[in-house]
């Protein structure tokens, strides 16, 4: 079989739907489900590193105007905003929207403009405009990759960013194979790569390291923040997530910390507009 004969769209689009209610009946694409999990994103997306090397890759100038869609809680719009004329930093989850204008009004940002919009939504009559680069970090979480790349591009004058999971991404296979829960297949880079050259686009890879490394300050908060990827856990569950956490964490001078650490990549898919 040739990689032509290969629908990936379709593909990736068929994985996302056996991941979208997990084992649990759970949406994990809703404004609601991300409204719930903006502050505890928001803080570990900023302890990472991976804002840091993400800007590298694109090598901003004073000059230059971004599209940031499905911005979180301003991962990339903050740490950009001084290296950048303005940025439109756009999520369809209010909550992450009203962190990235809390922050903006704490670091004295002015160049940062929110924008409510999903994917889904009406980006003809969004006012978005047309950017030097347009952005998605780690939030092309959709059903028709192709659409979403067409409207991403569309927003771009120069170049379009679109960083994405290697694998299971952040995903501990671990935890869930402690507490019985099925693993899905992710849609990870290589399907949205193979969409692009479908779509004739010729696109550029590089990879960011992450090593998950974390501390707690107390036994409770590890179980919350493992809890992410295990919605609406029974009790037995539960009760086995605290037996592995048991087991996997040590403390030290007041703080909980794993005893392994999981290392994960995400890869940043780029290319020149022509």
């Amino acid at each position: 079989m040739l990689i032509s004969d290969i629908d990936w769209n379709e593909a990736a689009a068929e994985i996302a739907r056996g991941r979208t209610k997990m084992d649990t009946g759970t949406s994990l694409k809703g404004d609601a489900y991300w409204d719930m999990r903006a502050p505890s994103f928001a803080k570990h997306a900023d302890e990472t590193g991976y804002a840091e090397a993400f800007i590298n890759i694109i090598k901003p100038d004073k000059s230059m105007t971004v599209f940031d869609m499905g911005c979180g809680g301003g991962t990339l719009a903050i740490p950009m905003a001084g290296l950048v004329s303005e940025i439109t930093a756009a999520d369809f989850s209010e909550k992450m929207l009203n962190i990235v204008k809390s922050k903006s009004e704490q670091y004295g940002i002015k160049n940062i403009r929110a924008l409510d919009l999903s994917w889904a939504g009406d980006w003809s009559g969004a006012g978005i405009g047309v950017y030097d680069i347009a952005i998605s970090s780690r939030s092309m979480s959709v059903d028709n990759i192709s659409e979403a790349v067409t409207k991403l591009s569309s927003a771009a004058s120069k170049r379009v960013y679109i960083s994405t999971i290697v694998k299971d991404g952040p995903l501990d296979r671990r935890i869930y194979e402690a507490v019985g829960r099925k693993v899905y297949p992710s849609v990870d880079y290589i399907y949205i790569y193979n969409i692009l050259y479908q779509m004739g686009i010729h696109a550029n890879v590089s990879f960011i390291k992450e090593s998950d490394v974390k501390s707690y300050g107390s036994f409770s908060e590890a179980l919350d923040s493992c809890r992410w990827m295990l919605q609406e856990m029974t009790p037995d569950e539960e009760a086995k997530l605290a037996a592995f956490m048991k087991e996997h964490l040590e403390e030290r001078d007041g703080r909980w910390i794993k005893n392994y650490a999981q290392k994960y990549k995400w890869a940043v898919i780029w290319w020149e507009k022509e």
